[in-house]
Parts: structure tokens; C-alpha cells; sequence
């Protein structure tokens, strides 16, 4: 390997570990809230979940002076702050009603619908590698979902599949404009207008649905939204700094930590067909991570 093709390794290697920390985080996160949904419903966990959240971005986003958006960034930022309220409520209900492994599993027809999206509206050029990555990961998922939905399931969980399918299909589009955002904005920037779209969007439907916590769910509500702030950080560093097809396929790794999570706080089972998936899911991010990458060009974001 020549000394170019070594430091362009090295340079897309951090944004890819940032991504996979990232990620770690946000598994946490869909923990604690799956475990908040259960306890005060889905819309009552993401309403205060996002409460927390913009009382702890502002104080980082308000620590030092910062320049007004453009233009651009805040239609961005509309976009995928709705997106994210009606995401987030439809994936968190149907992980109620399915175990959180299953749930986790079900959004990585995410990534895939991502990657293509990423060549349409970024114009990136997808390689086979990408390619190949997402369709093992897909497999993986496939493998796993055969093993844990072989036994029939009642309209509870049918309803619980079908929400998180299409919060998935939204998710898609969100690591899109993930993509367009970071080539114009910082994370903390990113971070506070996201908190700040998406709570207000719940919070006009906040008279008929919204009931305050016990004192007792805080501290849980508070942690959640500090896992998806230091995610959110971390993953919008990464897409800053590396091409969406580089990145999308380690959305993949998230289901090991939902594994686990999923057995150790809900007592939900690892099967033989899981850890076959998993293995399937691990190639395509390793497939990924050795690719020796062109030099990203730095797309300028363009919104039509």
C-alpha cells in the first residue's frame, strides 16, 4: 500500500469509529426509552425525552456566541426535525410490541434504502463494495428476523413491525440529509436545532397527549437524552468527514449492542439464528472498513 493510499485509509478511519461509538450510544438510548415507552407510553417517553434534551444542548449550544444558520441549514434543519418527531414516535411504539433486538433489526432496511438515496440526491458514486456491504447486512438481518419470527405473531406485534418498518423507511432519508447537514453545520448546531424541531413538533400536540412523569422517571429521561446528544455528536462528526456509502453499513453494528442490551434489561433471548445474522452483519461493516477508499469529494449540499 503507497504512503497516499495509506493516510486516505487512516483519514476515513476516524470517522468511521466515531460512527460506530456513536452508534453504541444510540443503542443505549433505545433502551432506556423502550423501557420508558412501556412505563409511560411512547409519545409521553419521546415528549420529555426531547424536553431534556434541548434544556442540555442549549447549555453547550449557548456556551460560546454563534452565527445565525443560513438559509439552506434551517430548511434542513425543518425537514428533518419533522421527520425525526414522526420517526422517533412510530419506531419507539413499535418497540413496545416487539423485542428490542427484532425492532433493531427491522430499521436496517434503513441503511440499504440510504445508500441509493445517497447517489440520487448527493450524487456520491456507490462502489461494489457498498454494495455488496449492504446486502450482506440486509441478509444478516433477514437471517435473524427468520429465526426470532417463526413462531406466529399477534395483530399486537404485526401493528409493532409495520410502525417500525416505516420509521425505518423515514430513517432512511434522515442519514441522507445527516450527510447534506454536516458539510454545512457543526454537531452542536446540528444537535440544537434537531432538539429544538423536533420537540416543538410534539409539543403542539402536546394538550391532548402529554402527562407529566413521576419524579422517579427523570433521572432515566434525563440519561436518554444525554446517550442520543453525545451520539448525535459523535455520528455528525463522522458524516463530516467521510461519504454517506462509507457509513451507512455500520448502521449494522447496532444490533449487537441491542443483542445485548435486549437480553441483559428485558431478558430477551440470543438465538443460534442471531448470532448467525450478527456474523453476516460484522462482514458487510468489515467489508466496508478495509475498502481503500478514493479521496472523498466534499459534496457541496444542494437542496432542489
Amino acid at each position: 500500500m503507497s504512503a497516499s493510499q495509506q493516510s486516505e485509509s487512516h483519514a476515513i478511519l476516524l470517522p468511521m469509529m466515531a460512527v460506530l461509538t456513536g452508534l453504541a450510544f444510540f443503542s443505549a438510548m433505545d433502551a432506556v426509552m423502550k423501557g420508558l415507552s412501556v412505563a409511560l407510553g411512547a409519545y409521553n417517553a419521546v415528549f420529555w425525552r426531547y424536553a431534556a434534551g434541548v434544556l442540555l444542548i442549549s447549555i453547550l449550544y449557548f456556551k460560546r456566541r454563534r452565527k445565525r444558520p443560513s438559509r439552506v441549514a434551517m430548511r434542513l434543519y425543518l425537514i428533518r426535525g419533522v421527520l425525526i418527531a414522526i420517526m422517533a414516535f412510530l419506531f419507539f411504539w413499535g418497540l413496545v410490541r416487539v423485542p428490542l433486538a427484532e425492532g433493531v433489526a427491522l430499521s436496517f432496511i434503513a441503511p440499504l434504502l440510504a445508500l441509493y438515496l445517497a447517489a440520487v440526491l448527493l450524487k456520491e458514486r456507490i462502489g461494489r463494495n457498498a454494495i455488496l456491504a449492504s446486502l450482506l447486512g440486509i441478509a444478516g438481518v433477514g437471517v435473524i428476523v427468520l429465526g426470532k419470527m417463526g413462531s406466529e405473531f399477534g395483530p399486537e406485534a404485526q401493528w409493532g413491525v409495520a410502525a417500525i418498518l416505516l420509521s425505518a423507511t423515514a430513517y432512511a432519508y434522515n442519514l441522507v440529509l445527516q450527510r447534506q447537514m454536516a458539510l454545512i453545520a457543526g454537531p452542536v448546531e446540528i444537535a440544537f436545532f434537531q432538539n429544538i424541531i423536533v420537540f416543538l413538533c410534539l409539543l403542539s400536540v402536546a394538550p391532548f397527549f402529554a402527562v407529566m412523569p413521576d419524579a422517579g422517571h427523570w433521572p432515566a429521561l434525563t440519561g436518554a437524552a444525554a446517550l442520543a446528544i453525545v451520539s448525535l455528536l459523535m455520528v455528525t462528526w463522522g458524516y463530516a468527514r467521510a461519504e454517506a456509502q462509507y457509513l451507512v453499513s455500520l448502521e449494522y453494528s447496532a444490533f449487537i449492542w441491542a443483542a445485548i442490551f435486549g437480553w441483559y434489561f428485558f431478558g430477551e433471548a440470543v438465538t443460534w439464528m442471531t448470532i448467525a445474522g450478527t456474523a453476516l452483519i460484522v462482514a458487510g461493516c468489515l467489508l466496508v472498513a478495509w475498502r481503500r477508499p478514493k479521496k472523498a469529494e466534499m459534496v457541496e449540499a444542494a437542496v432542489a
